[in-house]
């Protein structure tokens, strides 16, 4: 069994570092530089887990399965999908990634965890408080799926068809057209110091420094992870409302810049 994830802001990548750490197996960011169709064929299980947005697969995880999704072929997959409040088949809807193949859905399960969207004021940034709350729920959630897989038992949170058109009809119809919106639309005000931390972070290298300014390269995969790392708050994405307080997550080791993950 080995975890492969990718993680904005650090959410999903708590999720993986622990439930990877629970059931005693390697975990990696799709954003490592190893090769990852050997580490696939030297495994049975693949456990996938990454954020859902809009009730779908981020463009950069939907990426990678393209590149690699010959290398699933009779696979057991497991799939670990975190989402804000509700996202209906988050985990699901995965699998429309994998319908040339075969492969075995063993376990799928939704995370709620806390919200990154720093500069939406209807979810404002989580207190302490509530932070712990999300951390003792999620821990509790993982240590109950690995007891279930252990056992055998299968589990497929979101698979069901109220679950599929439910996040269908309430959030995906209308997401794709928002998702082609937000891949050209980062704007970085006058406040920017030219320090390139946005462009060395950057999962989808998205921005680069050109004569003295940033400019993007209309690939935004909406992770959010440059608008909350920023260190002069002068990134948005898609909404424009200027940054107050960033999400620091719970996900996130140190700098991003140090192993990205």
């Amino acid at each position: 069994m080995v975890t492969i994830y990718f993680s904005g802001t650090g959410n999903s990548r708590y999720i993986a570092e622990k439930f990877s750490k629970t059931m005693g197996c390697e975990n990696y960011s799709i954003e490592e530089n190893i090769d990852f169709k050997k580490l696939i064929n030297s495994n049975d299980t693949i456990v996938f887990s990454y954020p859902t947005y809009g009730s779908c697969v981020p463009i950069i995880m939907r990426e990678f399965i393209s590149e690699h999704k010959k290398y699933l072929r009779g696979k057991k997959i497991i799939i670990l999908s975190t989402q804000l409040l509700f996202s209906g088949d988050g985990a699901r809807v995965l699998t429309e990634l994998l319908e040339d193949i075969d492969y075995k859905i063993i376990y799928a399960e939704h995370f709620n965890m806390p919200n990154n969207i720093c500069n939406l004021p209807i979810f404002p940034n989580p207190s302490d408080r509530r932070m712990e709350k999300y951390i003792r729920k999620a821990n509790k959630k993982i240590e109950k799926s690995c007891a279930n897989i252990r056992r055998g038992i299968v589990r497929k949170r979101g698979f069901n068809l109220i679950s599929k058109y439910a996040g269908l009809y309430s959030q995906r119809i209308y997401f794709k057209g928002i998702e082609d919106i937000a891949k050209s639309d980062v704007r970085i005000n006058e406040e920017c110091i030219l320090c390139g931390k946005c462009v060395r972070i950057c999962p989808m290298h998205n921005l680069e420094d050109l004569d003295n300014r940033i400019e993007q390269k209309d690939n935004c995969t909406l992770c959010y992870r440059c608008v909350n790392e920023c260190p002069v708050k002068a990134i948005t994405v898609l909404y424009h409302r200027k940054v107050q307080q960033q999400y620091t997550g719970f996900g996130r080791r140190g700098d991003t810049e140090d192993v990205i993950k």
